[in-house]
């Protein structure tokens, strides 16, 4: 598994909702991030310091309060360009395609553009998973900025989440939404050869809260 995968992983678990067994799971989160690039071990790192100082509710009352659409401060990739309209019925179904054309078939809770399951799909596929991520890269950095704006502590996991893509990160708004109007990358439906369901060959951890937080698996 890559250093970005590590990376990648850990975010996507402190991006789901904490609920009561997060605290419980900070121990392999942090053994996680050995296998991370130094700076955004050490981003994902001080976020878990600051979570481990809060009480499980504080944690999830926090949670709830900074991810909303009102504060443009939103988890699901295809809203910052779709918005709420019938376009972005279109793109999830292209997402589950994608998905689906990796070996990947996605039956969670979540819609499959929450950002959580666009990095696990990023740490198994890491090629696709990065052009995907790249292609929605312009709503992670107005994210990112607007969680720096409020002094959110999860601005750390976006600032390491965008560090695993190519090309600097913005450093305004403006130039974040420039990047939408560069285009997304090539198409990634039918691109590589089709991985067996969830990725054989890639050595996951097996003490790895993986892929999601014990009250988000489902059966």
């Amino acid at each position: 598994m890559t250093p970005d995968a590590y990376v990648r992983l850990v975010a996507g678990c402190v991006l789901q909702y904490p609920g009561d067994y997060f605290h419980d799971e900070l121990p392999r989160l942090r053994a996680a991030l050995a296998g991370a690039p130094a700076e955004p071990a050490a981003l994902l790192g001080a976020f878990l310091d600051e979570a481990e100082a809060q009480t499980p509710i504080e944690l999830c009352a926090q949670y709830t309060s900074t991810f909303d659409t009102r504060n443009r401060r939103c988890l699901y990739l295809t809203w910052w360009v779709d918005g709420d309209t019938r376009r972005r019925g279109l793109s999830l179904v292209r997402l589950k395609r994608i998905y689906r054309d990796f070996g990947l078939e996605y039956a969670g809770e979540e819609l499959p553009d929450f950002l959580p399951v666009a990095l696990e799909f990023a740490a198994r596929v890491p090629e696709a998973g990065t052009e995907l991520l790249q292609e929605h890269r312009a709503g992670l950095e107005l994210l990112r900025l607007a969680l720096t704006e409020s002094g959110s502590p999860y601005a750390r996991v976006l600032e390491a989440v965008c560090g695993t893509l190519p090309g600097p990160s913005p450093e305004t708004r403006a130039e974040a939404k420039a990047l939408a109007r560069s285009g997304p990358p090539q198409e990634l439906v039918g691109a590589g050869s089709p991985l067996e369901p969830f990725g054989p060959g890639i050595d996951m951890p097996q003490d790895l809260p993986w892929p999601t937080t014990p009250e988000r698996q489902t059966a």
